[in-house]
C-alpha cells in the first residue's frame, strides 16, 4: 500500500507526519520532494539517483534506523537529472518489497506534488488552523479527488488547548486527527516521536493515524 502525506502549504508539519506515520506502521518513508528535501539523509544512492536511472529503488532504501527511508538528494543538479515520471514505478517497486510505503510529497499544487497523489492508493492531508494552510489543504484535497485518491484522514497539526475539529472534518469530508503542539516533537530532532517519546500525547495521536491506515488496508 502507498500512502501519500500531502499539504498545499509548506511548514505545516507534513514531513514530521510522514516520518512518524511510517515509524508507527513499520513502513518505508520516501522523501519525494525533489527540490526541497526535508527528511534525514545519509551517504549512498537516493531518490535523485533512482529517478535518473542510476540506482534501483530498493537499493536506495536505508534500513536499520528508527524508520526505513528512501531519502532524496539536495543538489540542484540531481533534481534536474531526475525524471519525476519514474516516481510511480519507483514507489510500486518499494511497496512490492516492503509492503507499505509512506510518501512525503512536496508542498504546492505543481506536477511534482501531483505525482505522489496520482501514485498513491490513499492520502493523508496535513494542515494547521491557519486560514492559508486550510485553503491550500482543501486545494490538495481537490487534486486528490481528480486522481480518485481516497482521503483517509486529515491531520490538524500544532493544536493548542481543546478545540473542535468538526468544521475541518466537514470541509475536507474526512475524519480529523488533532496533533497537539508538543515539545516532544520538537525535541525529537528529526527522529520519530514514537521512538523518542513513545508515551507522549503526540505519539499516541500518530498511533491513531497509523491505526486508520491499517484499517484501510484490511478492508
Amino acid at each position: 500500500m502507498i500512502v501519500t502525506v500531502a499539504g498545499g502549504k509548506g511548514g505545516v508539519g507534513k514531513s514530521t507526519t510522514a516520518l512518524n506515520l511510517a515509524a508507527a506502521l513499520d513502513a518505508v518513508v520516501v522523501d519525494a520532494d525533489l527540490t526541497m528535501a526535508d527528511l534525514p539523509t545519509a551517504r549512498g544512492p537516493d531518490l535523485h539517483d533512482v529517478l535518473a536511472d542510476r540506482a534501483a529503488p530498493v537499493e536506495a532504501v536505508r534500513e536499520g534506523g528508527a524508520v526505513d527511508i528512501l531519502p532524496c538528494g539536495r543538489s540542484l543538479a540531481g533534481a534536474r537529472a531526475a525524471d519525476p515520471v519514474a516516481l510511480t514505478e519507483t514507489l510500486d517497486a518499494v511497496a512490492a518489497r516492503y509492503g507499505t510505503v509512506v510518501v512525503d510529497s512536496p508542498a504546492g499544487l505543481s506536477a511534482d506534488a501531483g505525482l505522489p497523489l496520482f501514485a498513491a492508493d490513499a492520502c493523508v492531508a496535513v494542515t494547521t488552523r491557519d486560514r492559508a494552510a486550510l485553503a491550500d489543504g482543501l486545494r490538495t484535497r481537490a487534486l486528490a479527488r481528480e486522481f480518485d485518491t481516497g482521503l483517509l484522514r486529515v491531520v490538524l497539526n500544532r493544536v493548542t488547548g481543546t478545540a473542535s475539529t468538526a468544521q475541518v472534518a466537514e470541509a475536507f469530508g474526512a475524519p480529523v486527527i488533532a496533533i497537539p503542539e508538543s515539545e516532544a516533537v520538537a525535541e525529537a530532532g528529526g527522529a520519530p516521536v514514537t521512538a523518542a517519546a513513545p508515551r507522549s500525547e503526540a505519539a499516541a495521536r500518530f498511533g491513531d493515524l497509523a491505526d486508520a491506515v491499517q484499517s484501510c488496508k484490511s478492508v
